[in-house]
């Protein structure tokens, strides 16, 4: 079988990796891919968001099967313009990927299928959105409706936050994203990102991870697109995993289908544990980056079958086997990110992790200049470890890190933090 992945980021890198593995693949196309993804696939110069250039790929290459691994084309309908020309492609379409494009209307959704989730208000012009933050109390969650590359979102202390927030919004910060913007209850607990994947029908659980967004140690700063990742988490229990499904993943699910929009494709829900139960922030209509190269270092099972099954509508009686080993990643940003960065730093010395036990990096934003390797994005290398508790996975994932050699990069040091915490009270 014949692929196209489309992407470019290191939750790329890990899908071609994994697919790689695959009895069932025969070429492996990537568009545009990077500079590791070109070891495992064959790159071709299309941009993710060209959907004229994928779709014309696609039917001169004959490919078999498309995996999309961004949301911006799913939202653009790249998955509804593979049906047309008769390609089989996994993915929502348009209609469904408002599930992430449209944070407003996932909280709709969720308020007219009672999904748990935090108290909002959607609104279109700062003064009445200023009022409604002061109505919550402080803190309070100011959103981007659109997409915003995982940026969009503003945790305010105070209602000078709040309003420089919504008045940043609507001024373009974000760009159309921010047009609309949903202003939410700060919910407390601890973030869950929780998978599944789905054929429009039923929900295959595909495992779930803790991940890091805010930029610095001990979770400060502002948000970013992820910082770090790690899987399992000891927060998963069969119960709270089977409570999940039933309020909040299944009544999505069913919910899509009766509106004539059935959702195919990986479902990814990002939730908080409160008090009161857990609470759906977002959803996001793709694989995680970077909670995705957690989950595919810990699968051992042949992913292409059961990708395959749920872009044809038929998931029934799939299973998929899982390694009770924890992976954890650690993302290496360029200085400066999620704010300006330089592009073109040289990045060394990635071979020296080559030794080092059950570790790999995964490519977010390298290109090659000549025989050097060069960052060009903000997110640009994911540095991956397994272990049998996240504490080894965590040492391994840093132990390679450090062997790389670039200047113009930083890292967070504490990925895994809470859990390796919760470890030394258990031991």
């Amino acid at each position: 079988m014949d692929v196209l992945l489309v992407g470019s980021g290191a939750r790329e890198h890990a899908l071609a990796w994994k697919l790689r593995q695959s009895p069932l693949l025969g070429r492996l196309y990537c568009a545009p891919g990077n500079a590791g993804i070109a070891a495992v696939a064959e790159c071709v110069a299309i941009g993710a968001e060209d959907l004229d250039g994928l779709v014309e790929f696609a039917r001169t290459a004959r490919v078999d099967f498309v995996l999309v691994g961004p949301e911006a084309p799913l939202v653009g309908g790249l998955a509804d313009r593979m049906a047309a020309a008769g390609i089989l492609a996994l993915g929502p379409g348009a209609d469904a990927a408002q599930l992430e494009g449209s944070k407003g209307f996932v909280k709709d959704l969720c308020r007219s299928h009672n999904i748990p989730t935090a108290a909002y208000e959607r609104f279109r012009a700062p003064t009445p959105a200023k009022a409604y933050a002061a109505q919550l109390g402080y803190p309070v969650v100011i959103k981007a409706d659109g997409l915003a590359a995982g940026k969009g979102v503003v945790i305010a202390a105070n209602a000078a936050e709040a309003d420089a927030a919504i008045e940043a919004m609507f001024d373009g910060a974000f760009g159309a994203a921010g047009q609309q913007i949903v202003v939410e209850e700060f919910l407390d607990g601890e973030e869950l990102s929780f998978f599944v994947l789905s054929d429009g029908r039923q929900a295959l659980f595909l495992g779930a991870a803790q991940d890091h967004k805010r930029v610095g140690d001990g979770d400060v700063g502002p948000n970013t697109g992820g910082m770090g990742a790690y899987s399992p988490t000891p927060l998963i229990t069969p119960k709270l995993q089977d409570e999940i499904m039933g309020l909040i993943v299944h009544p999505t699910i069913a919910a899509m289908a009766a509106a004539g929009t059935p959702y195919r494709g990986v479902l990814f829900a990002g939730l908080m544990l409160t008090d009161e139960g857990p609470k759906l922030i977002e959803f996001n209509c793709r694989f995680g980056d970077p909670e995705c190269q957690v989950l595919m270092l810990r699968l051992t099972s042949d992913l292409l079958p059961a990708l395959v099954a749920a872009a044809r509508g038929d998931l029934k009686g799939m299973t998929l086997k899982w390694s009770p080993e924890v992976a954890l990643t650690v993302v290496m940003a360029a200085k400066g990110y999620p704010g300006a960065y330089a592009k073109g730093t040289v990045i060394r010395g990635l071979d020296r992790q080559g030794g080092l036990p059950d570790a790999l990096v995964f490519h977010a934003a390298t290109s090659k200049d000549g025989d050097q390797l060069v960052a060009n994005g903000g997110r640009v290398l994911s540095v991956s470890a397994r272990g049998k508790s996240v504490h080894e996975a965590q040492a391994r994932a840093y132990a390679a890190v450090d062997r790389i050699d670039w200047p113009q990069g930083f890292c967070r040091r504490d990925i895994g933090w809470r859990a390796v915490a919760r470890e030394r009270v258990r031991d």
